[in-house]
């Protein structure tokens, strides 16, 4: 028979508990070193990363807009309407080489004629009416003359008598009275002598106001004519200028009437254009006039200047000008699409970098900084300050020579740390 033995069973159990406490232990000390153990570093293609160097010399801070080639405003020939007119012909097509004698079109004006022909009329009116004047002013001037002529004989003759008595009188031939009567006539003469010299003077200035008063009638009828005969002449609407033949934002069409001052045709100079840029409010604020700054036709590298820079905003760019200072490349037409670079400041001995994916200037930015072994790279803030195109200043958090990754990285933010293989 079997005999009861209590204590291997109180063993038995004891073991138990004991094996228990301890995988329990076992347990808890396993999750707690798996609960404190860091996540697997992640491992980045290195073929895909954009890597760059932190370098040390001079920075040229730039900034980058795109635009267009527009025409200069004293290379622009806008052509209004002489008069009221209406279209009969049109001879060149937008887009053509003209020359300043070229004709444009042809205009038509029946009003201007019949004011053309009454203003030829008027100066020949004007013209009559001097000549009449003249004549009649000559005849009475002749007139005064003659009778000033009379006056001076007989001035002359008195004066003569009146000599004469005087000595007859110191011989004592005649009497002191008859002396008398003689130099009183004489005296009398001289007055009006030299009252009808005045008188001629008088006259000849009198007619030179006169003359010049129709001259002016004659001048005025002329100017007027002149008018009419350069708005007729302008009816063969010419370009004026060597250049391209625009299209008008609104163009005219045979048959149209126009009215006097409306545009008729543009001619610009396609050899005198400048870059109208678009350069983002944020960083337009820093643009001088005179700045160099160099225009990208795609088809060659131009050197120009800032020469305007537009204070209004529209969709959040301004406009700037840059006029260019050499010879435009072959192909450059109004309207082409162009890309600009103006250097705005020349930082002399500064540590710099390729600009990251995502680097505001004067901020502070987080890139990986591939260790020295290659196969890694750790997660460093780097603060940069002034920006450029294609650079940007480092402040701090970065030495030369230090390699970076600079493309994209935001999908690692959770680490600080990547392999590179």
């Amino acid at each position: 028979m079997d005999i009861a033995r209590p204590d291997i069973r109180r063993k038995k159990h004891r073991r138990q508990i004991v094996v228990g406490i301890i995988a329990a232990l076992i347990l808890g000390g396993a999750a707690w070193g798996v609960m404190r153990l860091k996540p697997a570093v992640p491992t980045v293609d290195a073929s895909t990363v954009w890597p760059g160097t932190v370098k040390r010399g001079d920075m040229i801070v730039q900034v980058h807009g795109l635009g267009t080639l527009v025409p200069r405003e004293d290379s622009i020939e806008l052509i209004p309407a002489q008069t009221d007119a209406t279209v009969v012909r049109i001879r060149v097509l937008p887009g053509t080489k003209v020359q300043p004698e070229t004709v444009l079109m042809d205009l038509a004006d029946p009003q201007l004629q019949q004011q053309l022909l009454s203003a030829q009329l008027a100066l020949e009116g004007a013209e009559a009416d001097y000549k009449s004047l003249q004549a009649t002013l000559q005849s009475t001037l002749m007139d005064k003359k003659s009778a000033a002529a009379q006056v001076n004989a007989q001035y002359g003759q008195a004066e003569l008598t009146a000599n004469t008595d005087k000595q007859l009188y110191a011989l004592g031939v005649i009497s002191g009275l008859q002396w008398d009567q003689s130099k009183s006539t004489a005296d009398q003469l001289t007055t009006q002598h030299q009252i009808s010299l005045q008188q001629l003077d008088v006259n000849e200035q009198a007619i030179k106001v006169q003359l010049a008063s129709q001259q002016t009638k004659i001048d005025q009828a002329k100017a007027q004519l002149a008018l009419y005969q350069s708005q007729e002449a302008a009816l063969q609407v010419k370009a004026g200028i060597s250049g391209v033949l625009a299209s008008l934002a609104t163009p005219v069409s045979v048959g149209e009437h126009v009215t006097a001052g409306t545009s008729v045709a543009e001619v610009i100079d396609p050899s005198q254009l400048k870059a109208a840029l678009q350069i983002a409010e944020t960083q337009a604020h820093d643009i001088l006039l005179g700045q160099p700054a160099e225009i990208d036709t795609h088809n060659g590298i131009v050197p120009g200047h800032v020469t305007r820079i537009d204070p209004s905003v529209l969709n959040g760019t301004r406009t700037v000008d840059v006029t260019l200072d050499g010879p435009l490349p072959a192909g450059a037409v109004p309207e082409l699409s162009v890309d600009g670079t103006i250097d705005l400041e020349h930082l002399h001995d500064v540590l710099y970098v390729d600009r990251p994916a995502f680097g505001n200037p004067d901020s502070t930015i987080s890139l990986f900084r591939i260790d020295p072994d290659g196969k890694t790279a750790t997660r460093v803030q780097v603060k940069v300050g002034k920006a450029s195109v294609t650079q940007i200043q480092v402040l701090s958090g970065l030495r030369e020579g230090d390699r970076v990754i600079l493309s994209d990285m935001s999908r690692y933010d959770a680490t600080d740390k990547v392999r590179l293989e």
